[in-house]
């Protein structure tokens, strides 16, 4: 959404498709956020309220009341379509169910609850942190080194340093921009689980997220501006926060502005009549609308129903409509061999591998990255070079050379 002015103009519809409710509550904040106008909220204070909400087990008293705030309205969008689409029209609820939407509504008054005890988030964290390593909880600082410099380090994320993904593996905080209390849990990060007690199923709130590797790596390991990647004595000169901080603002600049962001240099902070921090160079003023906020005519985001990808070559509007579909890790069971009857003709699928995960081996990496060639081949994708993307791998929707062999 945010890049899409690099290219000559064109409409633009996402599907989204998730397995928890949770998630797509989450898709929906951060569409929101990106989408506040600048007039309301700044640059700057877009950016780092969005990392803090991404990241972070535990906000400043700012950001929870935005949250709070922000559920309220929430819940009226998915009771109230009229509402949702005078609002926020570049979004699409039409395809949940109405179930669907009754549990959306439930989580976002979840959300808007001011109670702390309502989600504790601290013990939460210490008792997922305590059942990821065992034994060696009283020794998590040494496996946390071990984890980042062997594992995450050796994977393509150098600029992730010690001091802040031990934070972030211990308290659950990834980005501290500034020097606030963070101290209110964040209830975006909860989710429902059926768990058995006394031999009876029973609904369960609690945190069964990340713990292993961290948001860095959503934002803060690669970066267009190459003077954030340079290194001093062997070392990056600037932190995953640093980069993701940049990143974030960089997109929501060209998603008002529709121009690349310039981010500030010395000079121009220091200068008399400099750009302030964080702003960069100003596109020219018909790149904003009238009320400042995001251009968004040429962009559709749609919510599908939970886990509705096997039935979704059953629905006639969606044979041959995705040029381009992305699988998470976690969902790459549902690549079936269906996806090719909701693909244009030489759509790219990207898949994300496991090479973040540091729990896993090198064996069960290089056998899950095996796994994705597989089911690719069987759904009729061929494999497609992506130099510099070992993260991912991409395919094209194509016949198969009739010589080649699945896995190659």
């Amino acid at each position: 959404m945010c890049q899409a002015h690099r290219w000559p103009r064109r409409k633009i519809s996402f599907y989204v498709l998730e397995n928890n409710l949770e998630a797509l509550g989450r898709q929906l904040l951060f569409l929101s956020l990106a989408l506040e106008p600048l007039e309301k909220m700044g640059l700057q204070e877009k950016s780092e309220t969005f990392l803090e909400l991404m990241g972070n087990s535990l906000l400043r008293t700012q950001t929870a009341a935005y949250l709070q705030e922000k559920a309220g309205l929430f819940a009226r969008y998915v009771t109230d379509p009229y509402l949702q689409q005078a609002d926020l029209p570049a979004l699409d609820l039409s395809a949940l169910k109405f179930k669907e939407r009754d549990q959306l509504e439930g989580i976002f008054r979840f959300w808007k609850n001011p109670d702390p005890r309502a989600f504790q988030m601290e013990q939460l964290w210490d008792l997922r942190l305590r059942q990821f390593l065992g034994t060696r909880y009283d020794a998590r600082r040494g496996v946390c080194d071990w984890d980042l410099t062997m594992k995450l380090h050796e994977r393509g994320a150098k600029v992730i340093n010690s001091r802040e993904f031990f934070r972030w593996r211990n308290t659950g905080v990834a980005f501290e921009m500034r020097e606030a209390a963070y101290d209110t849990p964040n209830k975006t990060l909860a989710s429902g689980r059926l768990l058995r007690h006394k031999g009876e199923q029973m609904p369960a709130r609690g945190y069964w997220g990340d713990i292993a590797t961290g948001p860095f790596i959503s934002f803060g390991i690669e970066t267009e501006e190459p003077s954030l990647l340079k290194t001093v004595n062997g070392l990056p000169s600037k932190s995953a926060q640093e980069i993701s901080l940049h990143n974030v603002t960089a997109l929501f600049y060209e998603l008002s502005y529709r121009s690349r962001y310039d981010p500030p240099t010395a000079s121009d902070q220091e200068g008399e009549g400099g750009r302030p921090q964080g702003e960069g160079n100003r596109a020219p003023p018909d790149a904003v609308d009238s009320q400042g906020s995001p251009c968004t005519e040429d962009i559709r985001v749609h919510f599908l129903p939970l886990n509705f990808l096997p039935r979704l070559h059953q629905k006639g509007r969606y044979q041959r409509l995705f040029n381009l579909v992305f699988f998470s890790c976690s969902m790459v069971h549902l690549l079936k061999p269906e996806l090719c009857l909701v693909s244009a003709p030489k759509a790219t699928l990207v898949v994300e591998l496991t090479n973040f995960l540091p729990d896993l081996r090198k064996e069960q990496v290089s056998e899950f990255s095996s796994r994705v060639n597989n089911l690719a081949w069987e759904a009729g994708f061929v494999p497609v070079e992506a130099p510099g993307r070992d993260a991912f791998s991409l395919f094209q929707l194509g016949d198969p050379p009739k010589t080649a062999e699945p896995g190659l």
